[in-house]
């Protein structure tokens, strides 16, 4: 991609991890709201739940991390902490429908491997008690591979988890030290034996755009990683968003790559993954080719929600717990207090801990649903949707009433191809796949005011 385009379309844009991004939620929306919305959510599709668990401990914190995190707490504060999180899924577990299924359960931070490992195991055994799973139900959790010894890894096993995504980040240490990030305390290849021999799925997560690493030393990492066969990897996108967290100031004063460099980063590892026989899937995974999200993928059917990529037949609508969780409902999200100890003073009594939340109308509903398509599939195919969501294509359409001049423009410049029927991302748009996302989206029309990281 050329100079001149990069700085085109190199512009602040919502990441869509959720629609509408999480900073449009409000506090008008309250714990009653979100009752209301838990039960309504019974009736409303996808059927299947998933369950998220926010752990916001870490031993100590790395600077590019944009996620809720607390430097690790007194034992005291944290056994308080498990305590409410446990008095918070009791509150919310019985205003389920106990003939949906579990899906998924998911632990993200923070570090979660940073707590005793044994509460771990107690969390799921009160989902898993008052509930059915689904065939082959995904229990995943985020490891902080710097803190964990063989036992630890096997605890894990035993605590019911059959997924665990590894962050390594980045095999440079120089790179990790420059972002307080610690490097892995066993040799990687020993943990995936560990795991292997335990029938556990493999994650391995990265990140580019730090200070210090170049598209050729980001290059060999992932070359690295790829010989290790994870069932999945990683390449996450450094967001430059200091206002969300101070410490990444240390990484702009460190000095970050420019634009073009880690473009190229992102570039270079996709082709060395490829010539080691993985496929990309959304983006920023890559996945081996028989991959359940590399087969829903070919079939139009791969799916997303704050878990990360997932299958239509396997999504569910996510209740989450603990400080910062955010609930996505068919209808509405709901985000959790942000604060430690208000946490626990508020879940520990059965009070809903929410802060603030969103009630989706219907034309942010069928933006969310054409928004997710797009982003996922990285194409758009507007028979097919119509198909999936029960309405004319010429609705859809007027209800989106998106410009398709921008379209049109950005087909142009070879981001996309571009047809009444279809649209789709190009090899050299798949950095861009949000500028592209953000055309059918309301909220953006006129500009706004709300804060956004670089697609690069």
């Amino acid at each position: 991609m050329s100079t001149d385009l990069l700085a085109k379309y190199n512009v602040p844009t919502p990441r869509y991890t959720s629609y509408p991004p999480a900073n449009y939620f409000h506090e008008q929306f309250g714990a009653e709201d979100f009752r209301e919305a838990v039960t309504a959510s019974n009736e409303k599709d996808p059927r299947h739940i998933s369950f998220y668990v926010h752990i916001p401990f870490c031993p100590r914190l790395c600077y590019y991390c944009g996620c809720n995190s607390y430097a690790m707490e007194k034992r005291s504060v944290v056994d308080a902490y498990v305590e409410a999180l446990k008095t918070e899924i009791k509150t919310i577990l019985p205003l389920l429908d106990k003939s949906r299924k579990i899906a998924q359960i998911h632990y993200g931070g923070g570090t979660p491997t940073a707590i005793p490992l044994h509460y771990l195991k107690e969390i799921n055994e009160l989902f898993l008690s008052s509930f059915r799973c689904i065939d082959e139900p995904e229990i995943a959790i985020e490891c902080h591979p710097g803190y964990l010894n063989e036992k630890h890894w096997l605890q894990l096993v035993e605590a019911g988890f059959n997924r665990c995504s590894i962050g390594i980040q980045d095999f440079n240490e120089e790179v990790l030290r420059t972002a307080n990030r610690k490097g892995s305390l066993l040799p990687p290849a020993r943990i995936f034996e560990l795991l292997r021999e335990q029938g556990v799925s493999i994650n391995l997560d990265f990140i580019y755009g730090l200070p210090g690493q170049t598209a050729a030393g980001f290059e060999e990492t992932i070359r690295q990683a790829a010989s290790l066969r994870p069932d999945r990897l990683v390449t996450f996108s450094y967001a430059h968003v200091p206002w969300v967290n101070k410490d990444m100031l240390k990484l702009e004063k460190a000095g970050l790559p420019e634009a073009e460099e880690k473009s190229n980063m992102y570039r270079r590892a996709a082709v060395s993954l490829s010539e080691r026989g993985y496929v990309p899937v959304g983006l920023d995974h890559f996945v081996q080719p028989d991959d359940s999200l590399h087969v829903a993928l070919q079939n139009g059917l791969l799916h997303r929600n704050f878990q990360g990529y997932c299958t239509r037949a396997t999504t569910g609508q996510v209740y989450a717990f603990g400080v910062t969780a955010i609930s996505q409902l068919a209808a509405a999200y709901s985000q959790n207090i942000r604060g430690v100890q208000e946490y626990i003073d508020k879940a520990s009594q059965g009070e809903l801990p929410v802060m603030r939340g969103y009630v989706l109308n219907e034309q942010e509903q069928l933006a969310r649903e054409v928004i997710t398509t797009f982003m996922c599939n990285n194409r758009l195919n507007w028979k097919e949707l119509s198909l999936h969501i029960g309405m004319p294509v010429d609705e859809i359409m007027d209800r989106l009433a998106f410009d398709r001049h921008k379209l049109e423009e950005m087909a142009d410049d070879g981001l996309i191809t571009y047809s009444p029927e279809e649209i789709a991302i190009t090899e050299s748009g798949t950095l861009f796949i949000r500028n592209v996302a953000a055309v059918f989206d309301p909220l953006m029309r006129g500009g706004s005011e709300k804060s956004f990281s670089k697609p690069v």
